[in-house]
């Protein structure tokens, strides 16, 4: 984790670079069962634009776009079912991420999981779609690195750039709650984990 400036001086953001490197294995793995069950699909944005990044999610809810809307289900629209429930593995380094950025019995109820293959990007966003804004949001990266973009309060603030790469986390909450972010076009590139891709896993309390 490489940042412009140090991780402190980031309002509202904090950097666990490394955190997830010693379970990434049991991660990916977790992924890969969950994705059995709910395939990872490019979702269409509500303006009709197929995104580039691979997408399913685990839990009580989770998030889906389509052309009626952003929104989260606790069902997966493709299959009719329930989501795969989260493991106990993303929840436990879920809530020990959330404690170390200062946010204490923090319960995710949803997980997104995004599947970067090279050229694949996320333009940048607010996580506004949960009901609560007191809970923060944790990312959790896996496999390919990637250059994580951080904004501010408006769209066109000065972003940051944060090399991210396996294992890393962040943790952002309390008035950078709704900073815009994102991630740069994704560079080719092999991974002995994971391949041509970059995993990534946001917990949210969604519900």
């Amino acid at each position: 984790m490489t940042p412009d400036l140090f991780p402190e001086q980031f309002e509202g953001l904090t950097c666990l670079p490394g955190l997830a490197a010693g379970t990434a294995g049991q991660l990916w793995e977790a992924v890969q069962t969950i994705a059995a069950a709910a395939p990872f699909r490019q979702m269409v944005t509500p303006w009709g634009k197929k995104m580039s990044v691979g997408m399913t999610n685990c839990g009580a809810a989770g998030w889906v776009t389509d052309l009626s809307g952003y929104r989260y289900t606790e069902t997966d629209p493709e299959t009719g079912q329930p989501w795969p429930p989260m493991p106990k593995i993303f929840l436990d380094l879920a809530q020990n991420a959330a404690a170390r950025g200062g946010f204490t019995n923090f319960t995710p109820d949803a997980c997104l999981i995004n599947r970067y293959a090279p050229g694949a990007r996320m333009s940048l966003h607010q996580d506004r779609n949960e009901r609560d804004f007191t809970a923060p949001i944790v990312s959790v990266s896996l496999g390919l690195p990637a250059m994580f973009l951080w904004g501010g309060p408006a769209r066109t603030d000065k972003t940051n750039r944060i090399l991210l790469e396996n294992g890393d986390v962040l943790v952002w909450g309390g008035s950078a709650r709704l900073y815009f972010h994102g991630i740069a076009p994704l560079k080719e590139g092999e991974h002995p984990l994971t391949g041509r891709a970059r995993i990534n896993l946001t917990f949210r309390r969604a519900m």
